[in-house]
This record gives C-alpha cells, sequence and structure tokens, in this order.
C-alpha cells in the first residue's frame, strides 16, 4: 500500500475533525477523497503530508511512518493543495528549478528533471512567461509539474480543477489520468464527474468519519440500507400488483401507471420479473435497474449525522 491510515484523530480544541478514521491507497490507484466542507478532507491531507500533527494514529506512507521519517516521506509525496502556492512574479521554469533545488537535485540533474516535467504537462510553449501572466489551468499545470518534480510514489491533490473553465478541466483532468498510469493519486474535489472521468475508487468522509470506501460502480449500486435495488418494468398489458407481489419476496411495488410498476427490493429480481410475464402471458416492453448517480450517494452520506 502507498498510504495507510490507521484510527487517525485530530481535534481542534474542543472540535473533533477527524474522528478515528481508516483507509489505504494501493499502488497505481487514483482514489477521490469526497466530503462536504469541513469534513476533514484538507486535515487528512496535511497530516498524510506531514504538514499538520495528529493527535493520535498511525499514518505511512510506502511503509515508512510520517512522524518517525517526515523528510523520506516528503520526498515520496507530490502535493498540490487548493490554493496553489506560486509565486506570480516568476518565471516558470524559474520557479520550476527553484522547486527542484528544494528537493534537492542541483546543476543537470535539476534541468533534466524540470525539461522533463515541463513537456510532460505540456508547458512547452509558456515556460518562459511569468507565472503570473498564465491562466488558471496553466497554473494548475505548474504546480502539477512541481509536485512532479521529485518523481514521487504518491500525489495528493486538493481541488485541482476547481475556477478552471471547461476545457481546462479536460485537460488536467488528462494529465491527472496520464500520471495516473505511474503513481498513486489521491485528491478531493466538488466535481461528482470528476469520479466518474478519472478515479478508480471514492472515499466519503462526513463530520470526520469514513462513511463509504469503494468503487463508483459498487457504491452507485448500493442504497440507503446498503441492499436495495430499484426495478422499473412496463408491460404490455395491465398489471395485478397483487399477483406480482406475491411472485417477488422482500420486495415493495409500486403501480406508477396501469402497465408501470417500480419495484424496491433487497436483491436484483429483473429474472423474477421475467418469470412472471411468462406466466401471465403479459408481455415486457421494458425492464431496467434504475443506478444512483454519484450526486445522489454523496447526498445520502453527507447528510447523515
Amino acid at each position: 500500500m502507498t498510504i495507510e491510515v490507521r484510527n487517525l484523530r485530530k481535534s481542534y480544541g474542543s472540535q473533533l475533525v477527524l474522528d478515528d478514521i481508516n483507509f489505504s491507497i494501493g499502488d497505481g490507484e487514483i482514489v477521490a477523497f469526497l466530503g462536504n466542507n469541513g469534513a476533514g478532507k484538507s486535515t487528512t491531507m496535511k497530516i498524510i503530508n506531514g504538514y499538520l500533527s495528529k493527535d493520535s494514529g498511525d499514518v505511512r506512507v510506502c511503509g515508512i511512518d510520517v512522524d518517525k521519517e517526515p523528510k523520506k516521506v516528503h520526498g515520496l509525496i507530490g502535493y498540490l493543495p487548493e490554493h496553489n502556492p506560486i509565486y506570480p512574479e516568476q518565471y516558470v521554469k524559474e520557479y520550476l528549478t527553484f522547486v527542484a533545488g528544494v528537493y534537492g537535485l542541483t546543476g543537470a540533474d535539476a534541468k533534466n528533471r524540470v525539461d522533463e516535467m515541463i513537456e510532460k504537462t505540456c508547458l512547452t510553449r509558456e515556460y518562459k512567461k511569468r507565472i503570473g501572466q498564465l491562466s488558471k489551468g496553466y497554473r494548475q499545470r505548474v504546480g502539477l509539474a512541481a509536485a512532479l518534480i521529485p518523481d514521487p510514489k504518491v500525489l495528493i491533490l486538493d481541488e485541482p480543477t476547481t475556477g478552471l473553465d471547461p476545457n481546462q478541466i479536460i485537460e488536467v483532468r488528462n494529465l491527472i489520468k496520464e500520471v495516473g498510469k505511474e503513481k498513486s493519486v489521491m485528491l478531493s474535489t466538488h466535481i461528482m464527474q470528476e469520479v466518474s472521468a478519472i478515479c478508480d475508487r471514492v472515499i466519503i468522509i462526513n463530520n470526520g468519519k469514513i462513511v463509504a470506501d469503494d468503487s463508483e460502480t459498487n457504491i452507485t449500486n448500493v442504497g440507503d440500507d446498503n441492499s436495495t435495488f430499484l426495478i422499473e418494468a412496463e408491460f404490455m398489458g395491465n398489471v395485478d400488483i397483487n399477483d406480482l407481489t406475491k411472485k417477488i419476496i422482500n420486495s415493495e411495488i409500486k403501480l406508477i401507471a396501469k402497465n408501470t410498476v417500480v419495484i424496491s427490493s433487497d436483491h436484483d429480481c429483473r429474472s423474477e420479473v421475467f418469470k412472471y410475464a411468462v406466466q401471465t402471458e403479459n408481455a415486457l416492453l421494458t425492464l431496467k435497474k434504475h443506478e444512483k448517480s454519484m450526486e445522489d450517494v454523496f447526498l445520502e452520506n453527507t447528510k447523515k449525522k
């Protein structure tokens, strides 16, 4: 595992911000870390980076304890905070060379690494400009290039596409996907489409607790009680709802038209609906399972107290 967080707790005075949270991120995973403002996302990321102390728990990056060997961990992580700490008066290449020096790279090693990151993040036509002259999208690219300078095993990105226009968002997403082929990526975002576009897994934090942790496919198949399926069936003829209820156990069936029902069940009951249609000689016109969206899942999990 590249990131392991166990029993992590953090308070600011009397306010408990992280309440005994646990999660891990594997090699080559791109993981979305979601939550409302104040849920504990940025605090968690800063603790993993070693920028903030924890009250208790265990945090490791590539097996290395963040508290015991912070310098080693610092070299393993590339971090792009929400408010990108770049210097607008500096030239792009000048700034990246400065960052390389911070990570101990000098001379030809620094030059080669900076040139490589300029090419990787598509800054070749912009590197002679001052950072303050760049669009927000290109400034984010500079921040990402800086995060990649030490050739980290892990990238931690806090709201990497905030404030970008649609074209810039697509460009930065594609760049993150490309980087994610070689690195583990943990990113926070409020844009649910971003999760579908680039992430392998979703972790949702609410009021300092992890309330969901799974792939997007699995997480959108789960209902409020962790086992609800919604099935809509449209028949050729009218439906006898009492008869259908007897055929499908552990289900709630609502008639939304004379020939259409919505079934809420603890299992995927489409095969039973099909059998009912055959037995009653009432042809099925449509039979579909309703998928929850990431927005639905996020709202359900972040409304819980």
